[in-house]
């Protein structure tokens, strides 16, 4: 229980010196996490005004936010996550698991004609603390999202993944170097100090 009790101050104390926590309530993103996303954004160019984004294990909505952003009025962002997100106006959202043939359907039918240009993947899954069973866990969806990707991208197309270094990661990247023409590694400078995070940038998906 100490443990426990340490751990969630230690965590306070890091939310409140953080200046990403504060510029995220100064900008009303909903997560710290929209930084990330919006500085990978702004370096790789991977959307224009106008285009289509697909944002998997988008609650609490920081990303999809920063998404609706880049893609303006006449753009089109749809996010879907297991968790239940509030509405965020420019965006359509889909409850459900991006495992299930269900949910792809759905996918497929909110974006109906329009050609998806980036998919966008912040998906962690629960962490059990098992080493072996985290990154089964972690490979298993992230190899969905690439699939998912593959399905759906159009020529030319991006994806964007939260990644983390496991022993498998750096099979599972080169697994994506044979259906994009370029792969980048991403550490956004709002990424925690410590943090085995990295995000991963495809572009020029190749059918």
């Amino acid at each position: 229980m100490s443990t426990r009790r340490s751990s969630t101050k230690n965590w306070l104390r890091q939310q409140a010196t953080d200046p990403y926590v504060k510029q995220r309530d100064q900008a009303g993103y909903r997560s710290r996490a929209a930084f990330k996303l919006k500085e990978i954004l702004a370096r790789d160019r991977l959307i224009a005004k106008g285009g289509a984004v697909l944002d998997l294990g988008a609650s609490p909505g920081g990303w999809t936010q920063v998404a609706v952003s880049a893609v303006g009025p006449k753009g089109k962002v749809v996010a879907v996550d297991i968790l239940p997100m509030e509405p965020i106006a420019g965006a359509e959202f889909i409850e459900g698991d991006c495992r299930e043939a269900e949910t792809l359907h759905k996918i497929t039918t909110h974006f109906g004609a329009v050609p998806i240009g980036l998919v966008i993947s912040d998906i962690a899954p629960n962490i059990t603390g098992i080493r072996d069973v985290d990154e089964a866990n972690f490979l298993e969806l992230a190899e969905f999202v690439r699939d998912i990707s593959i399905q759906l991208l159009v020529p030319g197309g991006a994806l964007v993944i939260k990644l983390f270094q496991f022993p498998g990661t750096d099979e599972y990247i080169g697994g994506l170097k044979k259906i994009f023409t370029s792969i980048a590694r991403r550490k956004p400078a709002s990424s925690r100090q410590g943090s085995r995070e990295v995000y991963v940038v495809a572009k020029g998906f190749k059918i």
